[in-house]
């Protein structure tokens, strides 16, 4: 039965959508032939899961202020956070089918619609935040699978740090593999993630963000991974007293867009939202930075105890996900070898 009224909330979110594009909607461009002078002012629906006070709603913000900005008010960009329009699944499919403009989703999340997304939830393929900022700033790799989406309904155009990923649980200090045996975590919908806990010693338990506090709560899982505004900005502190920096991942959020609002955007309009999102992206770092020292002092101050371990004995356990993942296929190969080639 639930099941089921989630699909028939989906069909009437879609419906809804597609009945509140009205006149202004991209969708009314497509006789502009691309042209700036012709093209008429547009209203863009950007939908995401995470709270109003969280850093990436902060430079979403700051992307839809700047796309104004830098179209002279030709594009707007509206948002509509704390999942509104739907989990991350629900609104990539959107975003795939063109009901919906854009989403802020994270790369674990894409990967369940391109398997080349995969390799963002590989543990530790990132060794450190530099090179993961040298990556995604400067990866041609990234800007192949950005864009190898675009005959399934989306691109991506942009990316924002959503911090390095550790567990934390309600009271336990985990040190190694061995501390996690049996003990369920919360993982994203990703086949990466699910095997990088059952490598890490854990039984992985995937579920969508809004179910972990009552979850963790209830018992039904021991822990979760995820970075440190996850404890103040949806108050998983309340419950989960224990954070180990395993540091395991480093899954960047990405910026989607329907490639069928994208293809009847005009020049001009793709690139005032372009240079939007890397302008935005670019002060995210600072914004995400400032984010993550409230959040640690706030979680302290619920009774959170940090703890900082030797990381080796997950990153051993971990490793034989790479050869994995290299063995699956040359394209794979190729990623992941260029990622490394940008370690300084």
């Amino acid at each position: 039965m639930k099941k089921l009224l989630s699909v028939a909330a989906t069909g009437v979110l879609s419906l809804s959508l597609l009945a509140a594009c009205g006149s202004n909607s991209a969708s009314e461009n497509a006789e502009n032939g691309g042209s700036s002078e012709s093209a008429e002012a547009v209203s863009l629906r950007l939908a995401h899961n995470q709270p109003e006070d969280h850093p990436v709603h902060t430079s979403l913000m700051e992307l839809s202020t700047l796309t104004e900005e830098n179209s002279d008010g030709n594009v707007k960009i509206e948002l509509f956070p704390n999942g509104q329009l739907g989990q991350e699944r629900d609104v990539i499919e959107l975003v795939k089918s063109g009901t919906l403009d854009m989403a802020k989703v994270s790369a674990s999340a894409l990967e369940a619609f391109d398997s080349n997304y995969a390799i963002f939830s590989l543990p530790y393929v990132f060794q450190s935040k530099e090179h993961y900022y040298e990556v995604m700033d400067n990866s041609e790799a990234v800007q192949e699978i950005f864009q190898g989406t675009k005959d399934d309904g989306f691109v991506g155009i942009g990316w924002y740090d959503a911090g390095q990923r550790s567990i934390y649980t309600a009271d336990k200090k985990v040190e190694s593999p061995a501390d996690m045996n049996g003990m369920k975590i919360r993982v994203q919908e990703s086949p990466t993630s699910i095997s990088m806990i059952e490598a890490m010693g854990g039984a992985p338990t995937p579920m969508s963000y809004g179910e972990v506090y009552t979850s963790l709560q209830q018992g039904v899982i021991d822990g979760a991974e995820n970075n440190e505004t996850a404890l103040t900005n949806s108050k998983h502190g309340e419950v989960a007293k224990a954070y180990t920096y395993t540091e395991h991942q480093y899954v960047p959020d990405v910026l989607i867009v329907s490639t069928k609002m994208w293809d009847k955007l005009s020049e001009d309009q793709q690139k005032a939202i372009q240079d939007a999102a890397s302008a935005s992206t670019e002060s995210h770092k600072d914004v995400w930075e400032s984010a993550i020292e409230e959040s640690i002092k706030a979680s302290e101050e619920m009774g959170v105890t940090f703890y900082t371990i030797d990381k080796q004995s997950f990153i051993d356990a971990a490793t034989p996900l790479h050869d994995t993942f290299k063995a699956e296929n040359e394209t794979n190969v190729k990623y992941f070898d260029e990622f490394q080639s940008h370690l300084k």
